[in-house]
């Protein structure tokens, strides 16, 4: 598994007209990323000149890094109508090569660089991404197709540049794959006793966590 661009940006402000043109709505976002040259450094709470707007739902030690497979971007390329799609297409931090959700797991751990970083959680797709391509079904597209992508925390911060190799260092729950939690968490198979599972595993996100644990709960 290799990185095959990095991507960062802050947060901006974006205005777009409504209706006959005479209003305007704005939106803060950082959903736009851009391809950063050269090497670049992780922290806890992600990578230096990144940043997220909503710190309720992105970012945070738990999400630090957004991934996500290049191998998904030609179905989208022709969904969109694109001829192709520019890095960082679905604000993913790592674009990254030679892996899907179907070979990583849930706590899986790897060197980058001089950084060890750890799989947290699947992504779930939310209503920005929707905007960013104007399609409002995307969120259901991706949570159909498999092809979320998912988050890193940063177990160790350092430095890491496109190209590099993402080196598995432990796999820790090798049943839990992201595709697995994914359809636990989206497709609720397996009952309250799949997801009481996948909540006890220690590398989970706390949010996941917590929102499996109120399903087991509510059953």
């Amino acid at each position: 598994m290799k990185i095959k661009s990095i991507q960062a940006g802050l947060p901006k402000v974006y205005v777009e007209l409504m209706g006959d043109g005479s209003q305007e709505k704005k939106r803060r976002t950082a959903i736009f990323k851009e391809p950063v040259a050269g090497r670049v450094r992780a922290t806890a709470l992600g990578l230096d000149g990144d940043g997220q707007a909503d710190r309720r739902f992105h970012g945070g030690e738990d999400k630090a890094i957004n991934a996500y497979c290049f191998v998904h971007y030609a179905r989208w390329a022709r969904e969109f109508g694109e001829a192709a799609l520019p890095p960082g297409a679905f604000g993913e931090n790592f674009t990254l090569d030679d892996t899907n959700e179907e070979s990583v797991c849930i706590g899986d751990v790897f060197d980058a660089g001089s950084a060890r970083i750890q799989i947290s959680q699947p992504r779930q797709p939310c209503g920005t991404l929707a905007w960013r391509w104007k399609r409002v079904d995307l969120p259901h597209l991706i949570n159909a197709h498999g092809s979320s992508g998912w988050y890193f925390r940063v177990l160790k911060e350092g430095e890491f540049e496109a190209g590099a190799e993402l080196k598995l260092i432990e796999r820790l729950f090798p049943r839990w794959t992201v595709t697995a939690a994914n359809d636990v968490m989206v497709h609720h198979k397996g009952g309250a006793s799949a997801a009481r599972e996948l909540a006890e595993l220690p590398p989970l996100s706390e949010s996941w966590k917590e929102a499996l644990l109120r399903r087991v709960k509510e059953t």
